[in-house]
């Protein structure tokens, strides 16, 4: 059967141990099933120790429910959420740099941003640097505009994702000795 038949956009939320090594150990487990990161995005948490990653993959669903297993199994990973549209609430930002030469291009690119909720952050005699923040569509939407202006350089941060509502990404039923490899547990 083809990963790509029934393939959709999965976004998954994982909290592992802030340590040396732990992005290797993901990126290798997408790489061995033969996914691509789509996206990825990865910050400190209320905990120190703790970083929250979040990964887009496209993957049907047997196929992303098999990566959750997987990535459960590693040892610095505490927990694994699938996160969905309904419950969750999805962010991304974007700087984008916009050739601007003269005032009236400026200020039509000015009434752009406005329209996105969109910040200035530098200003030159030939560019604007906005940063927008908000889904997807968003981003698209904004960008698509922009191109009419000549879109010089972009850069993405990857989608930040959390649940609506009381429900956590923190799960502390995984054994920690269960998947303690090389090192002696009593």
């Amino acid at each position: 059967m083809d990963k790509m038949n029934d393939a959709k956009r999965q976004t998954l939320a994982l909290l592992v141990d802030n340590e040396a090594g732990v992005l290797s150990q993901i990126a290798r487990l997408f790489s061995r099933k033969g996914y691509n990161i789509e996206a990825f995005s990865a910050g400190p948490t209320e905990n120190p120790g703790r970083t929250r990653i979040t990964i887009d993959v496209y993957a049907d669903e047997p196929h992303t429910e098999l990566l959750c297993n997987q990535l459960r199994k590693l040892y610095p990973v505490h927990s694994v959420k699938r996160l969905n549209t309904e419950n969750s609430i999805y962010r991304e930002l974007t700087l984008i740099k916009v050739k601007a030469e003269g005032s009236e291009k400026r200020n039509d690119v000015m009434q752009i941003a406005n329209i996105f909720r969109a910040q200035i952050i530098d200003v030159s005699l030939e560019t604007l640097t906005l940063v927008v923040t908000g889904d997807s569509e968003k981003l698209k939407a904004i960008e698509n505009i922009l191109s009419e202006f000549e879109i010089l350089e972009i850069a993405r941060t990857g989608v930040v994702a959390i649940e609506r509502g009381k429900a956590t990404i923190n799960d502390e039923s995984k054994e920690r000795g269960e998947f303690n490899y090389g090192k002696n547990v009593l």
